[in-house]
């Protein structure tokens, strides 16, 4: 499955309906970091059933990000039933996020 881009109109609906934890990363297209950890998003949302992967553009959400403290990108915050449960800056790799979600 492909990440899902999110915005401002459908964020809290997907993030509070979900039924596994979610993992968002909050990136922009003019950054290196992101740039580099984006194929690692793309294979976990392809190859992981047990978290949803999505994707905020700071840039274009910028209301989200600045709701959740985001300051750096890229972030990544893992919701559980609908709340913060872990958030990491910086890239990291694959083993790193998915640790996000325990």
């Amino acid at each position: 499955m492909a990440v899902e881009i999110l915005n401002e109109g459908n964020f809290e609906e997907k993030i509070k309906s979900a039924t596994k934890p979610v993992i968002v990363d909050f990136y922009a297209d003019w950054c290196g970091p992101c740039k580099m950890v984006a194929p690692v998003f793309e294979d976990i949302a392809a190859n992981n059933s047990e978290v949803q992967i999505y994707k905020v553009d700071v840039d274009k959400a910028s209301g989200i990000a600045s709701k959740y403290g985001v300051m750096n990108i890229p972030t990544i915050i893992c919701f559980k039933d609908g709340e913060i449960h872990k958030k990491q800056v910086g890239a990291v790799p694959k083993d790193a996020i998915l640790e996000l979600a325990k």
